[in-house]
């Protein structure tokens, strides 16, 4: 068949032969065994696309790849008379073929290196050359067609090129990096994107996709038969041309495909084999579930045979039973007939018998009767109880829940009631704050501006916080205490902060901090109300803090004091802290002496305890008030040079500034811890008030410390141990909030209730007056 082929090939393709042209070649192709050698009617439909690129719609259908073959039309109509929907169609057949001899192949091995490989590659050239043409005049006419119709009209043709280009690229790419086309034919790259049909322009970008076939192979004589060559099994030499190829290259040639097909036949024949034995395999199986059944159907025989032999032999007892049954019965009748007074005497006394145990029996039950109501009665009893018992366990537990629900609006009462008394404790801060702008005593207080600002900073935070508690009434106990405190610290730094400025500023200082500390109690008043709670507005504090904040950024930095007076004030105000700190020392060790002669027990325990950690905590700043001077001397010698102490701090200014505010803060520190100790020690203190002393102090230090270092040498012995004293007043601070919540604890455990004599209702009352005090 396959010489008939290459005969018919050389017909059609030699136009000026002698040959009846289309009339031979179809005798030639009506003697092939198409319908039943796969691979021969492959190549066949290879040879007749590659001589009319047309295609016959029923070829064959004996394979899956030769089926799609089957679907190509023809490339030789003009741009004019093509139709997109036809193009697509036909696009879409190419597309199906080269999807179909891809997956026909097994790509993890070197297919395009075997014949068969080839044989199955070989039609892909011709579907290249159409895919080329076919996308070229799709892109153009598409183009058309929205340059005259809306383009909603022409969705489904675009979402159908999109799919198709996809295709397309991907196959285009496989197809390139194939060893069998590289030497063949040069395959065009598509564009990473496709075109944009909703832009007329975009035609101009278009290129069209060019298929280039090497010098080698270009000629169609060549071409021909190089190709005939590989798709036919020729056993006969091709007829004469003007290129053929040496005996050599074409028995090396045969050879290759004879061995290929070879091994094409050895792989059927394993197929074959393992087929075989695949069925010969099932049907033992069945053989097998056969005789399975017959072994079955021959045991239900027997045992019905073992049934009915059973069922004859019971049949015959049966019979021999009536047998004798009837011949007893005969028996009876006349013995009966003998004997109408012997059975009537049995009767009778069978009768009494029977009476008395009729009577013994009614006795028994009428036992049985006393005793069932007996229980009837119980069980009407214990039910009555059960359903009294039930009663009384809900009014319980009704009672229970409407005094949880009256503890529950007493808790809410008792903790608006805490609130209000920390706002009117708030107040009463303030209102200390700024009684204290006009005691004769305070003009003699000084404050830097940078010290001002920050703490306006700090009381700006606070009053956000504030404004985010109103709705949580623990939170807002919590954050009005610290924001009384920052109030207060701001209204009395910015009065002294006052008097280091001229007239004219100080007066406008002094007047906003006022306004500041008015602005505070109106909102510590609004927030006493329920009701005003809510809606309770802060941005008029807001204002007068940051009005406070301005004047304190906008104050010329260093001419506050003379030169002179600036160096001198350092050195005052540090003497003042360490004074400060020394009495503050004294004044806790009157108070140490005082309680132990006065209180006992737990009360003197507990006061000795939180005394104690306040004196080392006194003892810790000392001795970083101490490393504090040391260091600033360190500095001062060695960056003064030819200048005099005093010029080094008035050319310094703003840190001179810094350690004066920060010195200040220390011992205004040391002496509210020491009144707050004072206050608690007397039971006219809170404890939760020597505990933010405690932290005030900590912060003043911090404060201290980092105003000593910023100008100071990484490497000097008095930074470490001005570091190391700081760490030392961390610690103290550490105990004595440690002591004090120790303390507090254990005054709160020695109030607490006997709770054995105590109602359910007076334990609920306890434990929410003890969560009002933790809140």
């Amino acid at each position: 068949g396959s010489d008939h082929i290459a005969l018919s090939y050389q017909i059609l393709s030699n136009r000026s032969g002698h040959f009846k042209g289309a009339h031979t070649f179809w005798l030639a192709v009506n003697r092939l065994p198409l319908s039943s050698n796969a691979v021969l009617c492959w190549k066949f439909c290879h040879v007749f696309h590659k001589l009319l690129r047309d295609g016959h719609p029923n070829v064959s259908t004996y394979s899956r790849i030769i089926s799609y073959t089957s679907n190509s039309t023809s490339l030789s109509l003009s741009l004019n008379l093509l139709l997109t929907v036809e193009m697509f169609d036909y696009l879409e057949c190419e597309l199906n073929l080269f999807l179909g001899v891809f997956s026909s192949l097994d790509m993890s091995r070197s297919v395009s290196v075997t014949a068969a490989g080839q044989c199955r590659l070989a039609p892909l050239i011709q579907v290249i050359l159409d895919s080329s043409h076919l996308y070229d005049y799709t892109v153009k006419l598409l183009f058309k067609l929205h340059s005259c119709l809306p383009a909603d009209t022409l969705q489904g043709h675009r979402d159908r090129f999109q799919e198709q280009f996809k295709k397309l690229k991907s196959l285009f790419y496989r197809s390139s990096n194939l060893q069998y086309f590289k030497r063949l034919i040069q395959i065009p790259q598509l564009p990473e994107n496709p075109p944009n049909f909703l832009r007329a322009s975009a035609l101009s970008e278009h290129i069209s996709p060019v298929v280039v076939i090497p010098v080698e192979s270009s000629s169609p004589e060549s071409e021909h038969v190089a190709e005939t060559e590989d798709l036919v099994d020729t056993d006969i030499p091709p007829l004469p041309v003007t290129h053929t190829l040496s005996l050599s290259k074409t028995l090396y040639r045969l050879i290759e495909q004879l061995t290929a097909e070879l091994q094409a036949l050895k792989e059927e024949l394993e197929s074959f084999r393992l087929e075989s034995g695949r069925l010969c395999q099932a049907l033992r199986g069945r053989v097998n579930e056969l005789e399975a059944e017959l072994a079955e159907q021959t045991h239900l025989k027997q045992q019905a045979l073992g049934e009915s032999e059973f069922l004859r032999v019971e049949l015959d007892d049966l019979r021999r039973v009536k047998e004798d049954t009837e011949k007893e019965q005969r028996s009876l009748s006349e013995i009966e007939s003998k004997s109408l007074f012997t059975q009537l005497s049995a009767l009778e006394a069978e009768k009494a018998g029977l009476m008395e145990t009729v009577s013994q029996k009614e006795a028994e039950l009428a036992s049985l009767g006393v005793e069932l109501e007996r229980v009837q009665s119980s069980l009407t009893n214990e039910r009555e109880s059960g359903v009294k018992a039930a009663e009384t366990l809900q009014n319980q537990l009704n009672e229970k829940e409407s005094r949880e629900q009256a503890l529950e609006s007493k808790l809410v009462s008792l903790r608006w009631a805490a609130l209000r008394a920390a706002l009117e404790e708030a107040g009463r801060i303030v209102q200390d704050s700024l009684n204290q702008l006009d005691d004769p005593a305070h003009i003699s207080c000084t404050s830097s501006a940078d010290y001002l600002v920050s703490r306006c900073q700090v009381a700006l935070d606070c009053v956000e916080r504030l404004q985010s508690a109103r709705d949580d009434v623990s939170g807002l106990v919590r954050a009005v205490t610290q924001f009384a405190h920052l109030v207060g610290d701001v209204i009395v730094q910015g009065s002294a902060t006052s008097h280091m400025v001229p007239v004219e500023q100080a007066d406008a200082l002094a007047d906003n901090v006022k306004a500041c500390g008015a602005e505070a109690l109106a909102l510590l008043c609004q927030l006493k109300e329920q009701e005003s709670n809510g809606t309770a507005d802060c941005s008029r504090l807001r204002a007068a803090l940051d009005t406070v904040m301005a004047l304190g950024e906008l104050r010329p930095r260093g001419l506050e004091l003379q030169q002179g007076e600036l160096g001198d004030l350092v050195e005052q105000e540090m003497a003042a802290t360490s004074a400060a700190v020394e009495s503050a020392a004294a004044r806790i060790e009157e108070m140490l002496n005082k309680s132990r002669a006065v209180d006992t027990g737990i009360k003197m325990e507990v006061n000795e305890r939180i005394l104690a950690s306040c004196t080392d905590l006194m003892q810790a700043i000392k001795v970083l008030v101490l490393s504090s001077k040391d260091l600033q001397k360190d500095i001062v010698e060695s960056g003064r040079g030819a200048a005099s102490m005093k010029e080094f701090y008035a050319k310094n200014s703003r840190w001179t500034e810094g350690l004066i505010s920060a010195s200040k803060a220390v011992g205004w520190g040391a002496t509210m811890l020491v009144d707050a100790a004072d206050q608690m020690v007397q039971g006219k203190g809170k404890f939760e008030e020597l505990m933010v002393c405690s932290h005030e102090i900590a912060a003043s230090t911090a404060q201290l410390v980092a105003a000593s270092k910023v100008k100071a040498d990484k490497d000097s012995p008095n930074l470490s141990r001005l570091q190391q004293a700081s760490k030392g007043v961390t610690q103290a601070t550490a105990g004595v909030v440690a002591s004090t919540k120790s303390g507090k604890s254990q005054i709160e455990d020695t109030e607490t209730m006997d709770f054995s004599a105590m109602t359910l209702t007076q334990i609920k009352r306890q434990e929410m007056d003890a969560q009002v005090r933790v809140c």
